[in-house]
Formats: structure tokens, C-alpha cells, sequence
């Protein structure tokens, strides 16, 4: 009897990168450094104006095309491709990141010169916590093909969450990790919001990484879009947060592209659309988004 053929397993684009410790070990260092120059260059305890925010921005995204060209010199086109694209998606849906940390911040009366403070500690922590989820997840998506489909269900979930949750106001006070914390350390105000900021990223990460396991399997590239679309979240937090009013359609356009991304997983195995669909799909609902945002008129302004 000829022995049975191997049947090929689908799974999401994998790039059988050689990752090693050495390498792990260089992003680690570069996201250190990174971080630190954050910390104690931006805004360090005071509150930057709209066009330092900008430029820090502007900075922290040629940073991240940097180490992405890099990484295509490194891997080729498809693992450059894939760092663009899960970068481009995890940056877009910070946004929504970067409106409820307003939303926190307002809520506790945290001071303008604390605040980049708060959020650094709270990037750090939920750097460090989103490393545990990605790898977590990688070893699932690895060892049971249906996580696929666990993923996939999750984003359509939230998708359809965003969209209900339209015109909802975030509650801060009941954030269930503030019951865990001791007394004496939930009447420190700075400690509450630190705590509130990382436990909320991590309610964000639960959505985005899964969304970013259907652009590539490789845990290295999962984590450093994560890093590279996070370094930059404080310039963005002062950049954006005042004009949170204005962005009427984002929940819609993230919905539309989280719906995107569900879908992809769920026919993993019938559907593998080229990487540049997935760039081509967020970058045009973003842009559609913005556009159809800025042209809306601000709430409490008649015609």
C-alpha cells in the first residue's frame, strides 16, 4: 500500500523567520532604548504643544519605516510587507486607544504635566503584558488550527460592539482591576489612573492581536508592530486627544476593518488574499474615515 500523502495545513501567512535569542534579544534592546528616550525626552513633566506632538509623531513614524525597511533589507519583501501591514493596522486602531485614554485622564482629573508620565509607565507595562498575549496566542494559533476561527469570531464580536456602543461614554470607576488593588494603594490617584491605562490596553489588545495574527504568524513581527504602533502613542495621545469630538466615524471605520479582519480568518482555508489587499483595505477605510469625520459638523453646531 503507497504510504498516505501529507496533508498541508493552512494557517495565516507564516514567514518560518529564524528568530532567534540574539534577535529577540536586539528588538528588545532597540524598544528599551526607545522607550526610555520616550520618558525622559517627550514631554517629561510638562505638557507639549500641538506642533512638538506633531513633530515627535512625524519622528516615531520614520522610526518605524526605518526598522521596517530594514527588516525587508533582512527578510524580503514578504516579511517587510508584513511588519507594514500589521503596523499600519495596529496604529490605526489605537486610535481608539488614545480617545479613551482622554476619556480616563478627564475622568480622574489627572494634571496636564502628569499625564505623559502615567501614559509612559502604562505603555511599558502593557508592552511588556502584550508580549505574554502574543506569544500566548502564537502557541495556540500553532497547536490548534480552530483558534483561527476563535480569533476571527472574537473580531466580528467586537466589530459588532463598536458599532453599538456609538455615542456610549467609557466608565473608568469600574475597571475591575481596581478591586484588586490594596486600600492604601487605591487612595493614590496617580496609581489608579497607572493601573486603569495598562489594564485598558490590555482590553485593546485582546482585539488587535488577534486582528494581527491574520496578517502573519511569526510572533518576532507580531511584537514589533505591537512595539513600533505603541512608541508613539504619547505624541499621538497630545496630538489627537483635544480633536476626539471631531472623529465622529471612527468607531465605524475600526468596526469595518475589524469585520474585515474576522472574515479573513474565518476562511483561512478557502480564502488567502494577497498581503497588499489587507494594506490596501485599512489604509482606504482610514482615509475614508478621517475624510468623512473632518466634513461632519461638530457636535452642538446647527446648520
Amino acid at each position: 500500500m503507497p504510504p498516505a500523502m501529507p496533508v498541508a495545513a493552512s494557517s495565516a501567512p507564516s514567514l518560518h523567520l529564524d528568530a532567534s535569542l540574539a534577535t529577540w534579544g536586539v528588538l528588545g534592546a532597540l524598544v528599551v532604548v526607545m522607550l526610555a528616550v520616550d520618558l525622559l525626552i517627550f514631554a517629561r513633566d510638562r505638557t507639549p504643544s500641538m506642533r512638538e506632538s506633531a513633530a515627535w509623531s512625524v519622528a516615531w513614524l520614520v522610526a518605524a519605516l526605518g526598522f521596517g525597511a530594514a527588516f525587508w533589507a533582512w527578510q524580503g519583501g514578504e516579511a517587510g510587507g508584513q511588519f507594514f501591514a500589521g503596523y499600519l493596522l495596529e496604529r490605526t486602531l489605537s486610535l481608539d486607544n488614545v480617545f479613551v485614554f482622554a476619556v480616563i485622564m478627564a475622568y480622574f482629573a489627572v494634571p496636564a504635566a502628569v499625564q505623559p508620565k502615567v501614559l509612559s509607565w502604562g505603555i511599558a507595562l502593557a508592552l511588556v503584558l502584550r508580549l505574554v498575549l502574543i506569544l500566548a496566542g502564537a502557541a495556540l494559533l500553532d497547536a490548534f488550527h480552530a483558534t483561527f476561527y476563535v480569533f476571527g469570531a472574537l473580531l466580528l464580536f467586537t466589530a459588532w460592539k463598536l458599532v453599538r456602543r456609538e455615542g456610549q461614554e467609557a466608565a473608568p470607576d469600574r475597571n475591575r482591576a481596581l478591586r484588586l488593588l490594596p486600600r492604601r494603594l487605591r487612595a493614590r490617584p496617580l496609581v489608579v489612573v497607572f493601573v486603569v491605562v495598562a489594564t485598558t490596553d490590555i482590553v485593546f489588545a485582546v482585539d488587535s492581536i488577534p486582528a494581527i495574527f491574520a496578517v502573519t504568524s511569526e510572533p518576532f513581527v507580531v511584537f514589533a508592530a505591537n512595539a513600533f504602533a505603541m512608541l508613539g502613542l504619547r505624541a499621538l495621545y497630545f496630538l489627537l486627544a483635544g480633536m476626539m469630538d471631531r472623529f465622529v466615524y471612527l468607531a465605524h471605520g475600526l468596526a469595518l476593518i475589524l469585520a474585515f479582519i474576522g472574515t479573513k480568518m474565518l476562511l483561512i482555508d478557502v480564502w488567502h488574499p494577497p498581503i497588499w489587499l489587507s494594506l490596501g483595505v485599512i489604509v482606504a477605510v482610514l482615509a475614508a474615515t478621517v475624510a468623512l469625520s473632518l466634513r461632519a459638523e461638530p457636535e452642538g453646531t446647527t446648520a
